[in-house]
């Protein structure tokens, strides 16, 4: 039996998925978050052998959760199931050790294949996305993507330095080489640049 954990903050596809992979005899879902953070507490709490997740999620986005999971060595395998095709995004998530990226739009039944695949070993990636994912190369550090993320919340340079716990300077500092890289002019047009990109 594979024992799944999905990671998803829209509780209707939550339960959606919920319901369509428990229909499969081999496949058991041990437990369900609404954000990355929880699942993380989830993960360490239950055997997990497939950790399923959307991306963008409050306090946690799945590829953070990936990062996580892959830092502190958790056996689990994680797919990420979501609607956007940014090639930043795939890119970022593969650097993460996310063994699966499937599309939102997918047919049904490909999901469950796709799970019992990536348990298996496998890297599954959604086709169309294959191509575009390394055109462009991301040149974000973490901290600048982090600092650029607060700032596209509408967070000033004194709450984002208060919230991550740097120096007004040095945050300016990051959202200034960040602008600088993504030819933006100004904070606000660097995060949505980035975020276009799939990079935050």
């Amino acid at each position: 039996m594979i024992k799944i954990l999905i990671a998803e903050d829209q509780s209707m596809v939550l339960g959606a998925l919920s319901a369509l992979l428990e229909m499969e005899d081999d496949l058991t879902v041990v437990a369900s978050a609404e954000n990355g953070v929880q699942a993380l507490e989830l993960a360490q709490q239950h055997e997990v052998d497939v950790v399923l997740t959307d991306i963008e999620m409050p306090q946690m986005t799945g590829i953070e959760l990936a990062q996580e999971l892959h830092r502190t060595k958790h056996n689990a395998k994680v797919m990420i199931l979501t609607t956007f095709t940014r090639s930043g995004y795939l890119r970022r998530a593969m650097d993460a050790g996310v063994k699966g990226y499937l599309l939102k739009d997918a047919p049904s039944d490909s999901l469950a294949q796709a799970v019992r695949q990536i348990h298996a070993g496998k890297v599954i990636v959604a086709p169309e996305l294959i191509t575009s994912a390394w055109g462009e190369v991301d040149p974000l550090t973490d901290k600048e993507r982090k600092v650029l993320r607060l700032a596209l919340d509408g967070k000033t340079t004194e709450q984002i330095s208060k919230e991550i716990f740097l120096s007004q300077g040095t945050v300016r500092n990051y959202l200034s080489e960040a602008s600088s890289k993504l030819g933006a002019a100004n904070r606000i047009e660097a995060a949505r640049i980035a975020k276009q990109k799939g990079w935050l």
